[in-house]
């Protein structure tokens, strides 16, 4: 192998090399994907073996086209035990919530609903709630809670608590 191969080799290499970056930091955008935080858990024992779990967390949406939701649930991971997933609440089962169930302190953001757009580029503040039938006890010693939001073309997104 002569010494002219071996440059011919690299320069190659390094051309579809820069060729295959250029295409995925071209095309980063398309992508449908939220990152996100959850900021705050509440819950509100209902009776002795039922809570309300009210979630407030934080979205953005990197990608170039807008981010329609067709579905949100939260997933509690119990101590010890299985994933549960909640009962989601409908925004008029949140507000309610929040009218009589003082314990739970101020609302702080509008829910996330089924046909709600996040632009894109956008960062958003907003809640969702769920019904566990589990006492407040079992729901504040998970060992996590996820919330998952599903898109209209079935990307999904879970974000994770942060204990």
């Amino acid at each position: 192998m002569t010494k002219q191969f071996w440059i011919f080799l690299v320069v190659g290499l390094a051309v579809v090399a820069a060729g295959v970056y250029g295409v995925l930091v071209g095309t980063k955008g398309a992508h449908i994907d939220l990152a996100g935080e959850i900021l705050k858990v509440r819950v509100l024992s209902v009776n002795p073996e039922a809570s309300l779990v009210m979630v407030d967390f934080r979205v953005t949406n990197p990608a170039d086209y807008p981010f329609v939701v067709s579905a949100v649930a939260i997933e509690l991971d119990r101590a010890g035990a299985e994933t549960v997933e909640g009962q989601a609440l409908s925004k008029s089962d949140v507000d309610i919530a929040f009218k009589y169930g003082k314990l739970l302190g101020p609302k702080y953001n509008d829910v996330l609903i089924i046909r709600d757009k996040i632009a894109p580029h956008q960062t958003v503040d907003r809640m969702a709630g769920a019904r566990f039938e589990l006492p407040e006890s079992q729901i504040e010693a998970r060992k996590a809670i996820r919330l998952r939001i599903e898109e209209i073309d079935n990307a999904v997104v879970e974000i994770g608590e942060k204990k």
